[in-house]
């Protein structure tokens, strides 16, 4: 399926709408499941990034299970998914950590205080445990994503760890990269076996988290199989990777339509950055437009907003050959991964609906959101 191909289901769903095409995702799910016949390693869904369950019949064909970021997140795996079952958390609550023991198979911990507290419970239920490190390497300039920044709460330092604490624990594990290569791996796993490799070879696992770009074009696969097997053949451990973006990399689109086109060269559509596409802000990324260039590269340029009060709802500037007009089509691509996880109702901002188009080109619509989706948030 060609990105620039204008789609005939664009013109006929309902605006605004995600898109997510189960052709692009399975194209995704057999280069991760390649992967991990290849190598033996188990591939986790990280839910955090894309928790459309509508496709959890197809992930879990492809891949071991899911990873979770809390109670919610664990029992729509257990639920809609039914294999393996991981989570990883900052701080648990007294009140949950029962909960993700009895549907859980691996639990990991961020500190060993957490360790000494919820520990003895998690194994009464025979979950396998983990305390996530933080190996001080940092290897991108996204300080916002960055768990090895300074001051980062996020997993164990070596300074902190506690050799007297393992027994019990299962297994290592550490997310530092994000919508990274295997080269940012490689450079990291060198810092766990310098500051941690002596641990590994008393642990049953280790967990290289997400922020592997797996399936993004250029992604050096060999150099990752290479160091998954380095480390089942240096410690006899079993690897675990969870990414999310490489899942559903590039397998969503959001359909939006002019509403205003103004005289200084801004575009209002009905799609909002910080509502329906947050990493537009935060990242900040720049979504690619189907049909679109650069600003100045085609003949008509425009800067394309949301209809919020927020001065900053801006998604970018993009170029185009025939001038837009009200009422027009403006599709984002990569729509899947981080949007409908994070996206809110600020403004009172209608929420997309939620579509499946299947390799025939047959869409259904999942979900869709009204004022009550709006009211009960509230």
């Amino acid at each position: 399926m060609a990105a620039n191909a204008w789609r005939a289901e664009w013109n006929e769903v309902p605006t605004p709408s995600y898109l997510v095409y189960e052709e692009l995702l399975e194209k995704n799910l057999k280069v991760l499941a390649e992967v991990a016949e290849d190598t033996g390693a188990a591939i986790l869904l990280a839910q955090k990034c894309f928790s459309m369950y509508h496709y959890y019949p197809l992930i879990g064909r492809y891949l071991a299970g899911t990873t979770a970021s809390g109670i919610y997140e664990a029992r729509l795996s257990q639920e809609e998914m039914g294999r393996e079952n991981h989570v990883f958390k900052p701080a648990y609550e007294d009140e949950e950590i029962e909960q993700l023991a009895s549907i859980c198979d691996h639990i990991i911990f961020n500190s060993f205080s957490q360790w000494e507290r919820f520990g003895t419970a998690a194994r009464l239920h025979g979950v396998s445990c983990g305390m996530r490190i933080n190996p001080e390497c940092s290897t991108q300039d996204h300080a916002i994503y960055d768990p090895c920044a300074p001051g980062s709460r996020l997993g164990v330092k070596i300074a902190d760890f506690r050799e007297d604490l393992l027994a019990g624990l299962d297994g290592l594990h550490f997310h530092t990269l994000c919508e990274q290569g295997a080269d940012a791996l490689e450079e990291t796993l060198d810092a766990v076996e310098e500051k941690f490799g002596k641990y590994l070879h008393g642990m049953k696992w280790l967990n290289f988290g997400g922020g592997h770009h797996i399936t993004r074009v250029g992604y050096d696969i060999s150099l990752l199989k290479k160091l998954i097997r380095r480390v089942q053949e240096k410690y006899h451990v079993a690897v675990y990777l969870e990414p999310g973006e490489a899942v559903a990399l590039n397998a969503g689109f959001l359909v939006s339509e002019v509403l205003d086109v103004q005289a200084g060269g801004n575009v209002i559509l009905n799609t909002s950055a910080v509502c329906h596409m947050p990493d537009v802000i935060e990242m900040p990324y720049r979504p690619p437009v189907v049909g679109a260039g650069k600003a100045g590269e085609r003949a008509h340029t425009y800067t394309l907003a949301g209809p919020t009060c927020l001065a900053g709802d801006t998604i970018g500037t993009y170029s185009f050959d025939t001038p837009l007009c009200i009422g027009d089509r403006v599709v984002f691509g990569d729509m899947a991964i981080y949007t409908m996880v994070k996206n809110n109702t600020f403004n009172g901002m209608p929420l997309p609906h939620i579509i499946a188009v299947s390799p025939q080109g047959e869409w259904e619509t999942v979900r869709t959101f009204g004022y009550d989706d709006f009211k009960m948030r509230l």
